[in-house]
């Protein structure tokens, strides 16, 4: 976790934001002898800029609910699923923060990392990309949900591992530049949430 003047940042950042930074200031420096560097410190200080907004990790409070939302997003779809199941898949746009929080209370079982592409996550064939599986053990069973790659956002950072405790609204990963969750509600809940409903991480009741 990296803080800059009060503004917390993810875990998982530094490779991306630090040259983002050290750029910035050379480019800076530079500017007062030479022209080039001038014209660049502008573009390079926004990109900084927003690379700090993508990468904010906000204090949250855990909402009520017995499943909260994993992601700040849009209700992307809601599937009923053969088991039974239903498959709500949320959507993290780039100005999404993009840390994922616990939906709730339990002990992570299983940390599984899928190889596959890097499809726009609004795709319907999303579903074969790259992602990692999580399954917590909780009070309502087994419940699994995944984060998901996409085009831009090529890189899924688990933050805690198998056999770990969670608390729902606690930080379980990050995904670097947004993409998708899904979370599979367990057999005889029903969902809180509505298409293209906006969620917040650990404050949107998803059932």
């Amino acid at each position: 976790m990296v803080t800059l003047r009060r503004t917390r940042l993810a875990r998982g950042t530094s490779p991306w934001l630090v040259p983002a930074i050290v750029l910035t200031a050379a480019a800076m420096a530079g500017s007062r002898r030479s022209r080039p560097w001038a014209m660049t410190a502008p573009p390079l200080a926004m990109l900084t800029g927003l690379m700090v907004w993508f990468f904010r990790d906000p204090e949250r409070q855990a909402g009520e609910g017995r499943v909260l939302s994993p992601a700040d997003g849009v209700v992307q779809s809601i599937h009923p699923w053969p088991d039974g199941r239903t498959r709500v898949s949320i959507f993290m746009g780039p100005l999404d923060v993009h840390v994922n929080r616990a939906p709730c209370t339990g002990t992570v079982t299983s940390v599984e990392h899928i190889p596959g592409g890097y499809l726009p996550a609004f795709d319907k064939d999303s579903d074969r990309n790259e992602r990692v599986v999580w399954h917590l053990n909780t009070g309502l069973g087994d419940l699994e949900f995944a984060q998901i790659a996409g085009a831009v956002a090529r890189r899924v950072l688990p933050y805690v591992n198998a056999g770990a405790a969670v608390r729902r609204g606690e930080r379980i990963g990050l995904i670097r530049f947004g993409s998708r969750v899904d979370v599979y509600l367990p057999a005889g809940l029903t969902p809180a949430v509505t298409l293209r409903q906006r969620t917040r991480a650990a404050r949107t009741p998803l059932a």
